[in-house]
C-alpha cells in the first residue's frame, strides 16, 4: 500500500515526480510512495564556474523553479539531475551514439564519480536542496563491447551515456563506493531522509 495513502496520512503533502526518468519513477514506487508525474521542458544548461556537486544540485533546483509557479500549495515537488563526472569533466546524456561511444571509450579502465542533486520544494515555498556521490569503477572494455551496449540499449537519456542497471553494469562496474541507488539517478535513502523531516512520509 503507498505510505502516502492512508487516511492516517491524510495531512501530509502529495508527491509530484518531475522526471520523465523510469528509474526515478522505479525507484519510488519501490520505496512504497505515491505521486503524481509532471513533465515539461527545462533548458539544463549551468554556469561553468560552479563545482562538481554544485552542478547536480544547480539543475535540480533549476528544474523545481520552472514548476515552482503550478505547485499547489499541499503538493510537495521532487526533481533531481544526474551528472557523470570524469576528472574535471561533466558528461551529460550524450547527444548521439558515437558521442555515447566516446563518453564510454572514456570512462573505460578508469574510476569516476556519479553526483545526483535532488531538490524537494513544497507549495509552502520551504525547499530543501541536496546532492550524493557515488564513485565507480569500470574495467577496461573493448570497442566490441562498448559498440554492443549502444546498439542494443538506449544510452542517449543517461548521463554518462551508461546505466548501471543495464548490461553494461553487470560487465563493466568492478566496484562502487556509495549508492547504487544513486548511479541509476536518486539517492533514495537521503530522500526518505528529507521527506520523513519534511512530514510528508513515515511509517
Amino acid at each position: 500500500m503507498p505510505l502516502s495513502a492512508p487516511d492516517s496520512l491524510a495531512a501530509r503533502p502529495r508527491l509530484v515526480l518531475a522526471s520523465n526518468s523510469p528509474r526515478r519513477r522505479q525507484l519510488l514506487t519501490e520505496l512504497g510512495l505515491a505521486y503524481e508525474v509532471r513533465l515539461r521542458e527545462v533548458e539544463e544548461d549551468f554556469p561553468a564556474s560552479l563545482h562538481r556537486h554544485e552542478v547536480a544540485e544547480y539543475l535540480a533546483a533549476h528544474k523545481a523553479a520552472a514548476y515552482a509557479p503550478d505547485l499547489a500549495p499541499d503538493e510537495l515537488l521532487i526533481t533531481a539531475d544526474t551528472i557523470v563526472c570524469l576528472d574535471d569533466d561533466v558528461l551529460n546524456k550524450p547527444a548521439d551514439a558515437a558521442e555515447a561511444r566516446q563518453m564510454l571509450q572514456r570512462l573505460q579502465g578508469r574510476a569516476h564519480d556519479v553526483y545526483t542533486g535532488v531538490c524537494l520544494l513544497h507549495g509552502d515555498g520551504r525547499q530543501v536542496v541536496f546532492s550524493d556521490r557515488t564513485q565507480v569503477v569500470f574495467r577496461a572494455l573493448s570497442p566490441a563491447e562498448i559498440a554492443y551496449y549502444v546498439e542494443h540499449y538506449q544510452p542517449l537519456d543517461k548521463a554518462g551515456a551508461y546505466g548501471a542497471q543495464d548490461w553494461i553494469g553487470m560487465v563493466a562496474v568492478t566496484r562502487l563506493e556509495g549508492s547504487y541507488f544513486n548511479v541509476m539517478g536518486l539517492p533514495v535513502h537521503r530522500v526518505w531522509e528529507e521527506l520523513v523531516k519534511l512530514g510528508a512520509v513515515g511509517v
